[in-house]
């Protein structure tokens, strides 16, 4: 039997211990690599959940919305009609106490309506139109904001 001289013992042990370390080193960063690979897709899955409750929250809210604004689109075109129609006046401005004729005033109870005056009744439905679909907007996206911050912060 050849005796192994000492220094060649010390390089073989010291690469044995520098292999496995090398070794251990790239399996634990494979199986970290894994668990993060894991980690990534359950945040993935968490995510895409959360998309789509808030795709379904702003869908719920969007629909909403249209139906309130078909409702102030209808109630629009039946001011319209009530004021081509003549069933919808301007209030006069005729008081009892400024008058200085001490006859009885003779009034037509429902006097012709002037142009002038429809197109003003006109004028201020579209205006209230318009007001009440913005304030419908500005609600919905207000409630949309916060059902989307809930979901966020998870309340």
């Amino acid at each position: 039997m050849l005796p192994i001289p000492l220094p060649w013992l010390i390089v073989g042990v010291l690469i044995s211990l520098f292999g496995t370390y090398r070794v251990g080193h790239h399996y634990g960063w494979l199986e970290r690599d894994n668990d993060m690979k894991i980690a990534i897709a359950k945040k993935n899955d968490e995510a895409r959940e959360l998309e789509k409750n808030m795709t379904s929250k702003l869908t719920d809210n969007e629909s909403k919305l249209r139906k309130a604004q078909d409702e102030i689109a209808k109630k629009q075109s039946a001011m319209h009609e009530l004021a081509r129609t003549g069933r919808l006046r301007l209030p006069t401005a005729s008081c009892p106490q400024a008058s200085t004729n001490t006859a009885t005033p003779t009034r037509d109870i429902d006097p012709p309506q002037s142009e002038l005056e429809r197109q003003t009744i006109e004028a201020l439905i579209d205006i209230a139109a318009e007001g009440d679909k913005a304030i419908n907007k500005l609600n919905s996206c207000v409630t949309a904001y916060n059902e989307v911050r809930n979901l966020v912060n998870g309340q």
